[in-house]
């Protein structure tokens, strides 16, 4: 968007200082330089409120992927509001949309699975997961059995169990995170974390058996459940080493430890298949999904359990009466109308082979630009992916943490009309779903010239 900038008086922005707390914000900076206002979106565009145009080359957050003005979305929110706005699904209630819902993802799914719960976010789905994970060994027997194990740099949301699980320090830092029963294993960025001359295979071997002593450590007896994104998002879009859900799932076999896969940002076509899960041969216990579910239009968020779990639940429903979770939000009629549509429009416009079709465009154009001097390394799948920023290319350093580079080229993006995310010293690309080969071309020139522009700035820094 444009600069960030003052407003004096009543405008939106002075309004925006007084009122509004905005996530991952420096907040004293924000009190300075006042908000970046969007105020219209279109196709894959979005404007700001001074009227300029921007390519959405991160879907917003992940999330909207048929764009920002698809019509049918919009049409099936509003005969839902018109015919039921609301309904629960407590006490053998439910809307009748949300059965059909569930029926559809049920038919998508990556691995058989039995039943869907609802909620309303990718954190809410993640949190219904580590309770019914306790549940489910209270009732197998195994009271002991509750750690959780995560990634470190891995993100799998905000609330006080989402957030213990992301292995982001900034998460942690004076929340009083993580939790008890949270425990971090390796980050699999063999970039970053790979021995002199050991390769993917070898690294991938590495993380798993890194994974198996901590299992050992800590007691078979008491790690349930190991989390997992497909393609790690908010953490750098750390694509695995080769081999590593291979040997991850054949040590979580061996004791006995649930796969839960987080396909927040990678279900329903982003990875090059419906599922991250299947581009990578994940054979998990329980998926969560939101973002794309809706194409990010309302919230909504879901999480497939099998069918060996549901039983579990059957059983201890009967024991205590009733099934001790619910929230009245969960599979609203609404959100569950768009989330209909939206995966009607999937498999009308065969989206997952647009994405196959289109995605060879965004991998190589982000690959032309390895040999260019701040580009440390390039990664990505699909329409996902990443260019890491360093100071020297061969010795992979990174820039001193106060220099920000990062977020400096994430400005000179914004400058050319290009909206992506700075993780850290990694730009993030995730466009759209219904972006072109034109599109792609249109971002990844935007992003030459921003790249250019981070280049002199960043030659002036050294003097």
């Amino acid at each position: 968007m444009t600069a960030p900038r003052p407003a004096p008086g009543n405008s939106p922005a002075s309004r925006d200082i007084a009122y509004h707390v905005h996530g991952y914000t420096n907040l004293a900076k924000h009190e300075k330089v006042g908000p970046q206002i969007v105020s219209r979106g279109n196709g894959i565009h979005i404007y700001d409120d001074a009227g300029k145009e921007y390519i959405e080359g991160l879907a917003g957050l992940w999330a909207v992927s048929l764009g920002f003005s698809e019509r049918r979305l919009i049409d099936a929110a509003t005969r839902e509001l018109s015919r039921l706005p609301n309904y629960h699904g407590f006490a053998h209630k439910t809307p009748d949309v949300t059965i059909d819902l569930a029926e559809k993802i049920l038919e998508l799914a990556p691995v058989p699975m039995s039943k869907v719960l609802f909620a309303n976010s990718g954190s809410e789905a993640i949190d219904l997961s580590i309770k019914l994970v306790w549940y489910v060994n209270n009732a197998r027997g195994k009271p002991e059995k509750k750690k959780l194990i995560a990634r470190q740099k891995g993100y799998h949301g905000v609330t006080v169990a989402g957030a213990s699980l992301t292995g982001l320090p900034h998460l942690h830092g004076d929340f009083d995170l993580p939790i008890a029963r949270v425990l971090h294993t390796d980050c699999p960025h063999h970039y970053r974390f790979a021995e002199d001359g050991e390769d993917e295979q070898a690294f991938a071997t590495r993380c798993a058996d890194n994974l198996e002593k901590l299992i050992l450590a800590e007691g078979p007896e008491t790690v349930a459940a190991f989390y997992a994104e497909p393609v790690m998002g908010a953490g750098g879009v750390i694509v695995p080493p080769k081999g590593y859900f291979e040997k991850i799932q054949a040590v979580l076999k061996r004791h006995d430890v649930m796969l839960i896969a987080d396909e927040v940002i990678c279900g329903f076509g982003r990875t090059g298949n419906m599922w991250g899960s299947t581009t990578f041969g994940m054979k998990s216990d329980m998926v969560t999904m939101a973002k794309a579910l809706t194409s990010g239009y309302i919230p909504m968020s879901a999480l497939m359990i099998s069918e060996e779990i549901y039983r579990d639940l059957v059983r201890q429903s009967e024991a205590f009466g009733v099934f001790g979770h619910g929230s009245t939000y969960a599979g609203h009629p609404v959100a569950a109308a768009v989330a209909l549509e939206t995966l009607a429009i999937y498999a009308e416009r065969d989206m997952v082979g647009h994405v196959q079709s289109v995605s060879p465009v965004l991998q190589q154009g982000l690959r032309a630009f390895k040999d260019r001097p701040l580009v440390g390394e390039v990664r990505g799948i699909g329409l996902i992916g990443a260019i890491e920023l360093v100071r020297d290319k061969d010795a992979k350093a990174p820039w001193p943490k106060e220099t920000a580079i990062g977020a400096k080229c994430q400005e000179f993006c914004y400058e050319e009309g290009l909206v992506l995310r700075a993780v850290g010293d990694s730009i993030a690309f995730c466009p759209p779903l219904i972006a072109t080969a034109g599109d792609v071309n249109e971002i990844l020139s935007r992003f030459d010239t921003a790249l250019k522009k981070t280049e002199a700035w960043a030659e002036r820094q050294n003097g």
